[in-house]
């Protein structure tokens, strides 16, 4: 659900086919019938951004039917915790929980706290209840709470505020009717698929979800993958072979890119990266706001100590907060996203494109190829000269007339870069799995690797800093920049990169075996906490390794924490240390050796019995009962409700897309998630509910053949041919409606842009009703560009630059559109058409 796995990661399907032929079920939840669909024995259609709803209506068939893992559920998820008696869900204040403020359009989460609980003090350090990483916007929902005494419990899960009891009223409304008024799948097929997955559950069975940017492109994308997380631990289906919740990804490497991070507002291993005004520039406020007393976040310090460390070297030191303010502070939205709608108003001056392409891949692409526009220069580093180096000279804007290339300033740089055969690294997975690729063939003429480019990029500019004496370049001035390099191009050596990763004493340069030897006292160096342990010592790294041992696969690459390939793994048994059964056993405890054992290297401490009992000043791993699998949390249970961190909401509850072509049926005052941010604005302009303007939803996705914006496929001929032309998918009936013909050109409208595309008539793209009225969808692949042997318009063009308010992610999946017979006018007759549309009353 929220991805078509047989299309998009077909190499990772083919361990569901191989699932299936030994007798699993694949269920398949997705607007479009695609070829996952087609391999799935069950396919539900849904609305585009009905999700909630319809796992909402999963959860409560679970409870409603008592169909919970119940000791699952009682020992290892907060469901006995009891709340605040002040606490309102949004059924009983007009759509929105208690703590909205609707001046701010923030959240305070005071009320979501468990009973007992207060709001911790701002630079007191935490005794410990709960790491927030997020919340970095100055006060949207980053509070921790603290305990002030004992949090109730009540393991029966009766008590009317325990928050097994309060899931249920909040859910008590996503009944199957419910499901098949709003999102239009058939109560009778939803019954079925509950009843599916829900079987798959207990002792012996377990059943896994795999989502992708289906889930995850929507003003509640959040909220939805958390409705996810709600059903598998409600099923007991967290930690244990079979199940989970597998977040599919879109490139080789994208689970590395935020490991490490390319994201602006986390350091590597989720370490949150400083903000100016919460973080006081101070690193005892920092690590106040951080910190833990329990589990896996006590040791944060040591985390951050040693990032500094492997930064700044012995520039980095305990006088100097180990550097702390050389780092970069946030001081507002720095996203992509944000930065876009700030080069628009001439903010910022350069920018550099690395393996992405925002001319074509970003939201609302015209701004942001509007957007490049403003800039003093641009660096383009890509395979081929794609549209967001070309933009100044080709583009729809140049030929519309809104751009003059004479006019353009931007100065533009285009670097070529090396192909992954031509360079070698680690790419990081789906799965947490780092696994080594080596360098096939040598880059031809000037391509250069993104180690070769920002090393020595990296070293020109610290030689420029040592010129200048100016304190905003002491970061700069300070950082260990060292790497040996070979060969005629000085190709940084990656081992090198990998072991200052991985982590090393600070004075000897022995490697660190494990992320459980970092010291916060600068005795030693990492990172990437999380990816310490693997390169444990000289000539062992585990990345390279490619000999797989057992079914899990140790012995294949290295899976992040300590090569855990399950995470929570001590779920997997039950709370005495037994498997739950044997034929899903997986870790458990020895009582013969006093430890745990099993299949996986269990993330659990491995001396920590299942009858530990935390003495009362205990810290960290010590302060986890030896029940309580989710060490990441610092109370060790996995959470149904989550009482801060989160900006909107403790639960998952409906709202509709930000353009949506139905009033919400649960909410009629509250259409839209009332904590996302709509960046609206005339260049990003919105549809409003039920705009009869643009009466058809909108979706978009990926293909097998193309890769994202293009640049990789569309300039391959075998390719090109495979998919040469952008299309649209519409429903038969929409085709009779509208009038338009297979094979010929629709022209597709949004409040943001105008396109065309061939028309593909087809079955898969089904009409749903919704309350009584017949919901049009239609549905674009975003793959297309000015540039290549294969073009087209930008389907980007008609989305909006929005920001769901946790991650700052924008909605794709979920628009409105209108649709026209014939081809889109040429040059600013374009424009006015969609001027006129847009002028046009409801």
């Amino acid at each position: 659900m929220g991805s078509t796995m047989a299309e998009n990661h077909p190499v990772g399907f083919q361990w569901v086919m191989e699932a299936r032929e030994r007798g699993a079920q694949v269920i398949h939840v997705d607007p479009r019938f695609t070829r996952t669909s087609a391999m799935a024995q069950t396919w539900a259609p849904i609305r585009a951004g009905s999700d909630i709803v319809f796992l909402g209506g999963m959860i409560h068939y679970v409870l409603e039917n008592e169909r919970d893992f119940r000791e699952y559920v009682v020992n290892y998820t907060n469901a006995p915790m009891v709340l605040r008696e002040d606490m309102k869900l949004p059924d009983e204040n007009d759509g929105v929980f208690s703590g909205w403020d609707p001046e701010g359009n923030i959240y305070t989460p005071d009320t979501w706290f468990y009973e007992n609980e207060k709001k911790k003090k701002k630079g007191e350090v935490s005794p410990g209840h709960r790491h927030a990483s997020g919340g970095h916007a100055k006060g949207r929902g980053g509070e921790q709470a603290r305990y002030t005494g004992e949090t109730p419990r009540d393991e029966t899960l009766q008590h009317p505020r325990c928050v097994y009891q309060v899931l249920k009223r909040h859910f008590a409304r996503y009944t199957p009717e419910l499901v098949e008024k709003m999102t239009g799948c058939p109560r009778q097929e939803f019954l079925k698929i509950c009843e599916m997955f829900v079987g798959a559950s207990g002792p012996e069975k377990t059943g896994a979800i795999c989502y992708a940017v289906g889930w995850t492109q929507h003003s509640t994308g959040v909220q939805i993958i958390r409705s996810a997380a709600i059903l598998q631990l409600l099923l007991g289906n967290i930690g244990r072979p079979g199940g989970g919740i597998m977040a599919l990804r879109g490139h080789a490497s994208i689970q590395g890119s935020t490991d490490i991070p390319t994201l602006y507002d986390i350091l590597p291993g989720y370490l949150p990266m400083p903000h100016f005004e919460a973080d006081g520039q101070a690193l005892k406020t920092y690590f106040g706001k951080h910190t833990t007393d329990k589990g896996v976040w006590h040791k944060f310090p040591s985390y951050f100590v040693s990032l500094m460390r492997a930064y700044y070297g012995g520039n980095a030191t305990e006088e100097n907060d180990w550097g702390f303010n050389h780092l970069p502070q946030l001081t507002g939205d720095h996203s992509h996203l944000g930065f876009t709608l700030d080069m628009m108003k001439g903010k910022i001056e350069g920018m550099f494109i690395m393996g992405e392409n925002p001319a074509v891949g970003s939201p609302n692409a015209r701004v942001q190829r509007k957007a490049l526009s403003k800039l003093k220069w641009l660096v383009v580093r890509d395979l081929v000269e794609t549209e967001s180096a070309s933009f100044w000279y080709d583009s729809p804007e140049v030929a519309r007339g809104e751009l003059k290339t004479e006019e353009i300033t931007t100065e533009v740089f285009l670097f070529p870069a090396a192909a992954h055969v031509e360079k070698e690294g680690t790419f990081t997975n789906t799965q947490r799995l780092l696994q080594f690729h080596e360098k096939a063939i040598e880059p031809p003429g000037d391509c250069r690797s993104e180690t070769n480019f920002t090393y020595h990029l990296g070293r020109r500019l610290k030689r420029m800093a040592e010129l200048d004496p100016q304190p905003m370049h002491d970061g700069l001035r300070a950082l260990t920049w060292d790497y040996p390099t070979e060969g005629a191009i000085e190709e940084p050596v990656i081992d090198s990169v990998m072991k200052e990763i991985n982590g090393f004493k600070f004075d000897t340069g022995e490697h660190l075996p494990s992320y459980k030897d970092l010291k916060d006292d600068g005795s030693t160096a990492c990172g990437a906490w999380i990816y310490s342990g693997m390169f444990p010592e000289v000539g062992k790294n585990l990345p390279r390794h490619k000999q797989p041992t057992d079914f899990l696969g140790h012995g294949w690459g290295f899976s992040w924490p300590n090569d855990v390939r399950i995470l929570y793994n001590r779920a997997s048994a039950r709370p005495d240390g037994r498997p739950w059964s044997e034929k899903k056993a997986l870790v458990w405890w020895d009582e013969e050796k006093q430890e745990w054992t099993g299949n996986d290297r269990p993330d659990y401490p491995k001396q920590q019995g299942p009858q530990h009992r935390p003495a009362k000043n205990a810290k960290g791993d010590a302060a986890i009962p030896g029940d309580k699998p989710f060490i990441l949390h610092p109370d060790g249970m996995g959470w149904i409700w989550v009482t801060s961190g989160l900006k909107d909401g403790p639960l998952p509850t409906h709202y509709e897309p930000l353009e949506a072509v139905v009033k919400n049926t649960l909410y009629p005052n509250r259409d839209a998630n009332p904590a996302a941010d709509k960046k609206e604005s005339a260049e990003n302009d919105y549809a409003y509910t039920r705009d009869q303007r643009f009466p058809f939803v909108l979706t978009t996705y990926r293909m097998t053949e193309h890769h994202t914006a293009g640049g990789m496929s569309r300039t391959l001929p075998h390719l090109a041919e495979l998919q040469p032309e952008l299309f649209c998918e519409v429903s038969p009936e929409l085709a009779r409606l509208r009038g338009l013909e297979h094979g010929e050109y629709a022209t597709i409208l949004s409040p943001r842009g105008i396109i065309e595309a061939r028309v593909l008539v087809t079955h898969r793209m089904r009409p749903v009703e919704v309350e009584g009225e017949i919901i049009h969808q239609v549905g674009l692949p975003y793959h297309w560009g000015s540039r290549g042997l294969s073009k087209g318009d930008s389907v980007n063009d008609l989305l909006a630059i929005s920001e769901e308010p946790n991650v700052r992610i924008m909605e794709t999946k979920a628009l409105v559109c209108n649709v026209f017979p014939g081809r889109r006018p040429k040059g600013k007759r374009a424009l006015e058409m969609l001027k006129e549309l847009m002028q046009e009353s409801a």
